[in-house]
């Protein structure tokens, strides 16, 4: 019993942060999001996001293909990390981090001056007669944005769940006849679903909801939801409730792909039990 009061004191800054941090701030953004400019009770705010159903189609869209091309991406390189020696996977797995210890808007700032029409690629291209080519301020300058920023978090969960699957399995699988093909839909796939639901919530969450790679890549061609929302606090705009209602949302959306994705990791453990 004592043991129990002890944990309770314990846990009493913790909760007092979440209060202050999380459920105050989430509570501020439904009371905007359901009221207008006079404090009053209203849907209008929820009812006007159609009008950019647009936007949210566009950022969806983009943040799927970002994550499609790093799990396709990611699945090898995780494999091939889970399969190098314990020192090498120690140096590898530095190389993956090290573009994340530059700064974000650095990077981003990087890929603009690479992919501008006198920038690098381009010039490069020019060498053979080839280009230049528009690659700047597309849709698909900001997917490469986002692959380029948020490949590690696919790396990462794949590479743990890799780990875990022993060697043993891929041999038997290849003494028994199966073919590359066979090996991968029925041995690393299944057992490396719980990273793979891990790794699709870590790029989609951000990807979807990202606005510096948009603004800063796709030009103003290619707004998503994040510049949208942050055009209704910061922009000409600035309306606090619509910017808020937006949030709630954006929100309710990142929260089904991770209900979506968590059920992959039910059905892993169901499945072990």
């Amino acid at each position: 019993m004592l043991r129990s009061k002890a944990s309770r004191w314990a846990a009493a800054p913790y909760l007092v942060w979440m209060v202050l941090f999380i459920v105050v701030p989430l509570g501020i953004v439904v009371w905007y999001a359901l009221t207008n400019s006079d404090g009053q009770v209203t849907l209008a705010n929820l009812t006007s996001i159609g009008r950019y159903a647009s936007v949210f189609g566009r950022s969806l869209l983009l943040a799927a293909e970002a994550t499609i091309i790093c799990l396709v991406l990611a699945f090898p390189v995780g494999y091939f990390l889970s399969r190098l020696r314990a020192n090498k996977q120690h140096i590898m797995l530095m190389l993956v981090m090290l573009p994340m210890w530059m700064n974000f808007l650095l990077r981003t700032y990087a890929w603009m001056t690479l992919l501008e029409k006198n920038g690098l690629i381009n010039k490069l291209l020019s060498l053979f007669g080839i280009g230049p080519f528009n690659m700047i301020n597309t849709s698909g300058a900001v997917v490469l944005g986002m692959v380029y920023n948020y490949l590690p978090y696919m790396i990462l969960p794949l590479y743990t769940a890799m780990t875990k699957i022993d060697n043993s399995v891929v041999e038997a699988a290849q003494d028994l006849g199966a073919n590359v093909f066979q090996i991968l839909g029925r041995v690393l796939i299944p057992l490396s679903k719980p990273g793979i639901a891990t790794g699709i919530t870590m790029v989609f969450v951000p990807a979807v909801s990202t606005f510096i790679i948009s603004r800063m890549l796709g030009g103003g061609a290619n707004l998503l939801i994040g510049d949208l929302i942050e055009l209704q606090f910061l922009g000409n705009s600035y309306n606090l409730n619509l910017g808020s209602a937006m949030s709630l949302v954006l929100m309710v959306i990142v929260l089904l792909c991770m209900s979506f994705t968590s059920s992959f990791d039910e059905e892993e453990m169901e499945g072990v039990m």
